[in-house]
């Protein structure tokens, strides 16, 4: 039988991490389009790994604080993607307006 809550805290680990790790990678002068563009998609990729064991826990009636805690971190991921979102559109309009000059 499948360890949900340890798939949970395991997550969690890794989220804590990201959290950690990728405003400081966003904000660093030399990161390419296509790496923000990478991370972007793992993050997503993250974020929807997290809905669906959300989903999971929700069908398999788990205690409401678990809940919450993945709907955390389901939250988590998805602002880290939106900040590599805001990153790359910032970049594409730098380029833009390199461009023009």
């Amino acid at each position: 039988m499948t360890d949900w809550l340890d798939i949970l805290r395991e997550q969690a680990e890794t989220g804590a991490e990201m959290a950690r790790e990728v405003p400081a990678t966003l904000a660093n002068p030399d990161i390419s389009r296509d790496q923000v563009k990478k991370l972007f998609a793992a993050l997503e990729q993250q974020a929807e790994f997290v809905e669906k064991l959300r989903r999971v826990l929700e069908a398999n009636d788990f205690e409401p604080e678990v809940l919450v805690a993945a709907e955390a971190l389901e939250d988590r991921y998805a602002e880290l993607a939106a900040s590599a979102a805001e990153r790359l559109k910032a970049m594409r309009s730098g380029e833009s307006r390199a461009q023009r000059q």
